[in-house]
């Protein structure tokens, strides 16, 4: 049997609740609002269609990052499993839709956040980041997520005025080193880092 896996933007309808199994797994749960919206041609405006309310579970590391990320009326992206849950409650049929979440975040169309790696979790970037000021885990790292922060201080070194660009292949920890020295740009003039 396959899986479906969806992804949903909505609203965060009720307050994260967090738990943990008789194992010891952490877990958190939300509702999660979905409203259609599309455009009334005869009235010439938007107008919100059928409302769907979700019920979203994340286990592990993503359930203990929802508590200190989402707050009720949050807008939303939710990636994750769907499951259509059934069951007869005094002779009447009952469904509700369940997302366990593999992926959740905040729907940046609708305004910003400000990512903080979390400590002791997956996914933390490796040693030579945390020596930015992040923190590590020390489990590995994807190598694209590597070379997209290195890139990304790279052209911070480049773009600061006054300080030469990096030699081609050239590292920031390198550039440091090479500052550090005392390599001076000019004579009297101390390169700053």
């Amino acid at each position: 049997m396959s899986e479906t896996h969806v992804t949903v933007l909505g609203n965060v309808v009720t307050e994260v609740s967090y738990g943990e199994t008789a194992g010891g797994v952490p877990m958190a749960n939300f509702r999660l609002g979905c409203t259609e919206r599309r455009y009334d041609r005869e009235r010439a405006c938007w107008v919100d269609g059928e409302a769907q309310w979700l019920r979203v579970t994340a286990w592990r590391a993503l359930a203990v990052n929802l508590i200190g990320s989402l707050a009720k009326g949050d807008p939303v992206v939710v990636t994750g499993r769907l499951r259509v849950r059934e069951w007869t409650e005094e002779g009447v049929k009952r469904s509700r839709a369940d997302i366990s979440a593999r992926s959740v975040g905040h729907d940046l169309t609708r305004g910003t956040s400000a990512f903080r790696w979390a400590t002791g979790v997956r996914g933390q970037p490796p040693e030579s980041v945390a020596a930015a000021g992040v923190g590590t885990a020390g489990e590995p790292v994807p190598g694209w997520i590597v070379n997209a922060l290195e890139s990304r201080r790279v052209s911070a070194v480049a773009a600061t005025p006054g300080r030469p660009a990096l030699p081609p292949g050239g590292t920031v920890a390198e550039d440091q080193e090479r500052v550090s020295e005392g390599e001076r740009g000019g004579e009297g003039e101390m390169v700053q880092s």
